[in-house]
């Protein structure tokens, strides 16, 4: 694949139009591939991944070899009944998907230049004006892929585009700071509120992220926190409680509740990966009401 000279080149593995659910109004949600956490009920284990990956259904596949002789560099092979992916000789020529008879096949990572993902951000603008809308990075976690980040950033910013980022919050505070400068609204994703808990559930340090969370107040940042409520790891009444604590210690007194839920659980099947949440019980909004009248109580704005 042959991109121009000094184009600067991220790994996508989704673009969503018409998202209502992560920032104001009507947008588009880029998600960057790559995340430095582990969380275990990540929705979007494709996401974690800088390398392209491929989720194969099983059920579905006929095991009649096509995908596997039409591939152009080997990246594919059967061992027994099981097929065998090896991304890094994928070319992403997407030849296996669409010559597989049965659709068994979906690849997850593309590369794309910030001149390829700017004009499909660009086909909705009308869409945005008329809701306050605009375009959101989202992932995996878009901090992984700094150098694209910043140079998407700078050219929907030049468009007058509003720009939301969802973040773990997890990079270095240069690389943070710089790569959030030109986002409007921060959606900052926040785990739990002792460090020992949040190194349990997704491998991540928890100064860090805090140290990148103050210093985004600090420099007055706008700042909405969102908060996966997963069941067994941070959804107790103690922990209404601690969470409340933390967001009145940094001064936000606002927060998003994400219920947990699995639509991703077959994705692990398909790519083979163990899941750790697999046949947990999802949430919904009613299972949480108890959990955000303790947070409303303790003067923090919760909603869903």
């Amino acid at each position: 694949m042959i991109f121009p000279m000094f184009e600067v080149c991220g790994t996508i593995f989704n673009i969503q139009k018409f998202s209502l659910n992560d920032g104001p109004g009507i947008r588009t949600v880029v998600f960057l591939k790559g995340c430095p956490l582990r969380c275990k009920w990540c929705a979007n284990p494709e996401s974690q991944s800088r390398e392209r990956q491929l989720l194969w259904d099983a059920e579905r596949c006929l095991h009649c070899g096509a995908c596997a002789e039409c591939c152009p560099a080997g990246a594919l092979r059967f061992e027994g009944p099981r097929l065998v992916f090896s991304g890094g000789r994928c070319v992403a020529c997407r030849s296996c998907e669409s010559l597989c008879p049965a659709g068994a096949l979906e690849g997850a990572g593309e590369i794309k230049t910030v001149s390829q993902v700017l004009e499909l951000c660009l086909q909705d603008r009308d869409f945005y004006e008329e809701s306050g809308g605009g375009i959101t990075l989202s992932g995996g976690e878009p901090l992984v892929q700094p150098e694209f980040c910043a140079a998407l950033l700078k050219a929907l910013k030049s468009e007058g585009l509003h720009i939301a980022m969802e973040t773990t919050g997890y990079a270095s505070p240069e690389t943070f700071q710089a790569a959030t400068h030109d986002v409007d609204l921060l959606l900052f994703d926040l785990k739990h509120y002792k460090k020992k808990n949040y190194r349990e559930g997704t491998g991540a340090d928890f100064n860090l992220i805090w140290d990148n969370l103050t210093g985004a107040v600090s420099r007055g940042q706008d700042i909405l926190l969102r908060l996966p409520v997963i069941p067994g790891f941070n959804d107790s009444p103690e922990d209404a409680k601690g969470f409340s604590h933390l967001l009145h210690k940094i001064g936000l007194t606002r927060i998003q509740l994400l219920p947990f839920h699995q639509f991703g659980e077959n994705k692990y099947v398909r790519l083979g990966v163990p899941y750790s949440f697999a046949g947990v019980s999802a949430l919904h909004e009613v299972d949480l009401i108890p959990f955000r009248q303790i947070l409303r109580e303790q003067k923090i704005d919760a909603f869903f």
